[in-house]
């Protein structure tokens, strides 16, 4: 005797919502041979539903034992379960649940692409549907379509992938009378032609009287099952190649692969189908992508430039200041008092043997010219020592040097907003005599640029000379500010 399609044995499915217990299937027993026509009556909630999904491996029962072809579906993964539901099970619903933004064509072909194998997907979605009566209609989308049209489209689908039983739920109920007559004489026909199994769930007795056997259910539980005509026989077919021998499973290689062409070749169907949503989710990624490295980047940009405005004052760098002086109630600013002396700085590089360096420093505001331009700057007295602490070197010319300071030589180094004010972008400034507060003094050199410092001050706006120069020939005796590092 040959093995039948379906065999179920005791089967229950129970579901638990909260604290409440809803037993949709009890202790069901069912044989279901090839090629049969089963009708699946009953009210609704006596489980017929609930029973099409446990055989379309859609849900798992809570107890019992379900063969398809020999083979307990109770036991297998869902990685075989989805196999099984690709390769040998077709489902047709009363919705129709056609995606709506795709032609006839695509929908149809749809299963080929989960089933791995895309390559003749249209050419044999087109003959599914001129077998159903569609020829012309490939291109249609669901909207133009009528309600019969679009439930062949959706029997075209099912039947794709040559399946071996066709599960159908309430197939004509969103149908007249002459499309449901259509579609039940289309699965009648795809039952006695072929020999596909079909497993018809209605609640409508002249669509079950289209089947050879119709069983009604009641409360989870099978209460008739019966023959509408006397004799009638089951039409058998030889068994086909089942999905379920273990040795069918694809290597996880090859699943994997197909898989990743199937959802290239879906994704590019979609772009396609819907170019100007495409084109502007694409456009909004590229300005989030830009806004999120151009915050990046100017957040970046503003480290850097902070850290330049630190390392433009010098690093491990000390500056002591003298204090201030109180005259008739009036307090002086930092640097009033003579409180430092040339004396305290070679006191601290000989005493403090830590300090890698000292330079000493006075400065005041002064009026310099050149030519028939001037500008009011600061003009500061150095060792030379201060550029090397400073890390600050010219441009052009040279730098102070300890000639210069011993023999109080009226040179000096200017700033580069110095050089714009009083020369200009294109004259040179070194060799060109100016006049410190009156003092004429040689250019020999042209600072670095600097830019601000972290308190708002113009570090190009300066005009550097020996200190001995300063002290004895132009700004005059005053407590040095001493630098250390």
């Amino acid at each position: 005797m040959a093995e039948p399609e379906i065999e179920v044995r005791d089967l229950a499915k129970t579901y638990r919502m909260g604290d409440v217990e809803v037993r949709a299937l009890r202790g069901v027993d069912l044989v279901v041979e090839r090629g049969e026509f089963l009708a699946v009556m009953g009210a609704s909630g006596s489980g017929k539903s609930t029973l099409m999904n446990v055989l379309g491996a859609l849900d798992r029962p809570t107890r019992g034992t379900y063969l398809l072809e020999g083979v307990d579906i109770t036991q297998q993964d869902e990685t075989a379960l989805a196999r099984i539901r690709s390769q040998r099970i077709g489902f047709v619903f009363q919705s129709f649940n056609l995606l709506k933004r795709t032609s006839a064509r695509e929908n149809v072909a749809l299963p080929l692409f989960y089933a791995g194998e895309p390559e003749d997907g249209p050419a044999r979605a087109d003959a599914a549907l001129r077998a159903l009566g569609l020829a012309g209609r490939e291109g249609n989308h669901p909207s133009q379509l009528s309600g019969g049209e679009q439930q062949r489209v959706a029997i075209a689908r099912a039947l794709i992938n040559e399946p071996a039983i066709l599960l159908a739920d309430e197939p004509t109920g969103n149908l007249d009378s002459k499309n449901k007559r259509e579609i039940m004489a289309i699965l009648q026909s795809l039952n006695r032609d072929k020999g596909i199994t079909i497993v018809l769930v209605t609640h409508e007795s002249d669509i079950a009287a289209y089947a050879d056997r119709t069983i009604t259910m009641k409360d989870g539980q099978i209460v008739d099952d019966t023959r509408p005509f006397a004799g009638a026989s089951v039409h058998r077919i030889a068994p086909a190649p089942s999905a379920l021998a273990p040795n069918a499973r694809p290597r996880d290689v090859q699943h994997a692969l197909a898989f990743l062409r199937m959802a290239l070749s879906v994704s590019a169907r979609a772009i396609a189908r819907n170019k100007l949503r495409s084109a502007l989710t694409m456009l909004g990624i590229f300005i989030g992508v830009a806004a999120l490295i151009a915050m990046v980047a100017v957040g970046q940009g503003a480290d850097l430039a902070v850290r330049a405005q630190i390392e433009s004052l010098g690093t491990n760098l000390l500056i002591v200041v003298p204090g201030a002086v109180q005259t008739g109630g009036v307090r002086g600013g930092f640097g009033s008092a003579s409180t430092l002396t040339v004396a305290d700085a070679s006191a601290i590089a000989k005493e403090a043997p830590d300090v890698a360096n000292v330079a000493y420093l006075i400065q005041q505001f002064g009026q310099v010219q050149y030519s028939n331009k001037n500008w009011n700057t600061t003009v500061t007295g150095i060792t030379p020592s201060y550029l090397e602490i400073r890390t600050w070197r010219p441009d052009a010319g040279r730098v102070l040097v300890a000639d210069d300071m011993a023999r109080a030589s009226r040179v000096c180094l200017i700033g580069q907003t110095v050089l714009r004010n009083l020369f200009g972008r294109s004259e040179d400034p070194i060799g060109a005599t100016i006049l410190v507060k009156g003092i004429p003094l040689q250019v020999v050199g042209l600072l670095s640029a600097r830019g601000q410092s972290g308190f708002g001050r113009d570090q190009d706006d300066v005009v550097l000379i020996p200190f001995s120069t300063a002290e004895r020939k132009v700004l005059g005796v005053a407590a040095p500010t001493m630098t250390q590092t």
